[in-house]
């Protein structure tokens, strides 16, 4: 019997140790998860900030520019914009946001990165009526609400990923079978809409958009990559002195140039009212397609998270859709303009917009105006 006590004794302190010592390396699995989560948070977050701080920054920029050309234009003697100090501020303002949009890359995923876009777009309606003393719409404060839930459940629900893009990981991504017929596709759509734009002559803002688009992915996975290496490089893990570094960055470039080109197009033959949302939803479209394919961002994500990141993403369109719709309409409920301001012309002398088309009409003639009063 006392042999028997002493062995279950025994067996007993085992157990206990045994039980301890799981639930000690189970303890340090989840602080260990729970410190990963943690970091991978505070990362997304980062880029979500920069995101944002970004196109507000834009918002900004564009209503600079907008008021230097206003002012430029009361002038007796009209300068060149690039003369004003006023409209240089409002490039650097561009320059730094599109410098941070590009960093937002390398810490958070493309798919939410991208839709952030939205931001400027609210931002600017608020800004001019504060700045450029714009008239503030229902729609306006409709378009925005929306914008901002949409944009609420674009964070919340984004794809919690982050990598960590060496030159490496991009090579295998570049040759993964679904990336391949990814690009194989986009290359046939793309040289069928150019054949119709150049052969053709079809300039619809669909197919114009619809190859800003196709270009936009590239830009999306080429920003991405080099944003990505070059954070991973800070780290103390060079990767600047792959080739492929050097081989993003020419697609980045290049992707940019033509993209910039096409929507100059739209932009000449269309109102911005029209292209503005449009090129934001195909934007974010091509943008979160190349995140789920190239970066697999969407990889093991739950279905109820991609529901409602989508449903974000529609929310964010819809209030773009609201607060750029109606606004040339509003602008020509004026029939005339003053043209106090123009040289050579004096305060009584007006605009009359031209019924039949979308330009307006030509100043009357000074002789003509003084015989029509006699």
């Amino acid at each position: 019997m006392p042999d028997g006590g002493k062995e279950m004794d025994i067996l007993n302190a085992i157990d206990e140790l045994s039980g301890n010592y799981t639930f000690r390396e189970q303890r340090a699995g989840n602080e260990s998860l729970s410190d990963f989560w943690s970091n991978t948070s505070k990362t997304q977050l980062l880029g979500v900030l920069l995101a944002i701080t970004g196109n507000f920054l834009i918002s900004i920029s564009l209503n600079i520019q907008k008021y230097a050309h206003l002012r430029l234009a009361c002038q007796a003697n009209e300068k060149p914009y690039y003369t004003s100090k006023l409209w240089w501020c409002g490039i650097i303002l561009m320059g730094l946001g599109e410098l941070g949009n590009a960093a937002a890359y390398g810490f958070a995923p493309a798919a939410l990165i991208a839709p952030l876009g939205c931001v400027s777009v609210i931002g600017s309606a608020f800004i001019s009526v504060l700045f450029l003393k714009e008239t503030m719409r229902a729609a306006d404060m409709l378009g925005g609400t929306l914008t901002i839930a949409g944009t609420y459940l674009l964070v919340t629900f984004a794809p919690n990923v982050t990598q960590e893009l060496t030159a490496t990981k991009i090579q295998n991504y570049l040759i993964s079978w679904q990336f391949l017929i990814y690009v194989i596709l986009e290359i046939i759509i793309f040289c069928i809409l150019l054949y119709f734009y150049k052969r053709k002559d079809v300039k619809h803002i669909v197919v114009l958009l619809t190859m800003v688009a196709l270009l936009a992915s590239l830009t999306i996975i080429s920003v991405k990559a080099v944003a990505g290496m070059i954070t991973f490089s800070a780290k103390g893990k060079m990767q600047l002195t792959y080739p492929i570094f050097y081989i993003m960055s020419i697609i980045m470039v290049t992707s940019c140039v033509f993209q910039v080109k096409f929507l100059n197009q739209a932009m000449q033959l269309y109102n911005a009212t029209i292209v503005v949302p449009i090129n934001f939803v195909f934007f974010t479209a091509s943008a979160i397609i190349a995140g789920v394919i190239f970066y697999q961002e969407f990889q093991g994500a739950a279905l109820l998270s991609v529901f409602m990141f989508l449903f974000g993403c529609l929310l964010s369109f819809l209030g773009v859709f609201v607060i750029t719709r109606n606004r040339k309409e509003e602008h020509l409920q004026v029939p005339y303009i003053d043209c106090g301001h123009i040289p050579g012309k004096k305060i009584i002398d007006k605009i009359q917009l031209d019924s039949n088309s979308l330009s307006y009409g030509t100043l009357h003639d000074e002789d003509d105006w003084t015989r029509a009063q006699s």
